[in-house]
């Protein structure tokens, strides 16, 4: 029988039975974790979460305490990077698609009255976003420029800059999905 006491010798010794333990005790804790990082988006926030158990099934030879309590620390750091992961992830493809949009492979004026028009889109987009948020996206996807960058001529954490990427993204995409 597997309890509190013998949980991390049955995981040091490869005991799958331990591995319905841990998801029983901890699944709480790291869904908690999961959702506050991704925001509630449920497919992801699932997919994070079997990833984080499958991956700490995986490296638990890389797990050297030897309490209870070393474990939740453990298990709550493998959920928090693994979360923040598929957060960069997900960013970095939305950011690859509003790129997509904007750019213009082809000089015909064609291409470049339609390209002209759909600048003119954005920008009308862009001004339903609050003027902070506008500065950020002018900055990051017309200027290039890190959130680094712009956290310090904003006086905002990077990670707020991200934050506010993110919703902006959601909030633009579904404008565009809305009509």
């Amino acid at each position: 029988m597997i309890n509190e006491q013998n949980f991390i010798k049955h995981l040091k010794k490869g005991d799958e039975k331990v591995l319905n333990y841990i998801v029983d005790k901890y699944l709480g804790m790291v869904k908690s974790i999961v959702t506050k990082v991704l925001y509630n988006n449920q497919n992801e926030v699932e997919e994070c979460i079997n990833d984080i158990f499958f991956s700490m099934w995986q490296n638990r030879n890389k797990f050297y305490g030897n309490s209870e309590l070393d474990f939740k620390k453990w298990i709550f750091k493998v959920s928090r990077y693994k979360a923040i992961d598929y957060y960069r992830k997900n960013n970095k493809q939305n950011s690859l698609e509003i790129d997509e949009n904007l750019v213009c492979d082809s000089f015909s004026p064609e291409n470049s009255y339609i390209n002209k028009e759909e600048k003119k889109e954005v920008f009308k987009m862009l001004d339903s976003l609050k003027d902070i948020d506008r500065k950020i996206f002018i900055m990051k996807y017309y200027l290039g420029m890190k959130s680094e960058e712009i956290s310090k001529i904003l006086n905002l954490t990077p990670n707020a800059i991200d934050n506010r990427v993110y919703r902006g993204k959601n909030l633009l995409k579904n404008k565009v999905i809305g009509g």
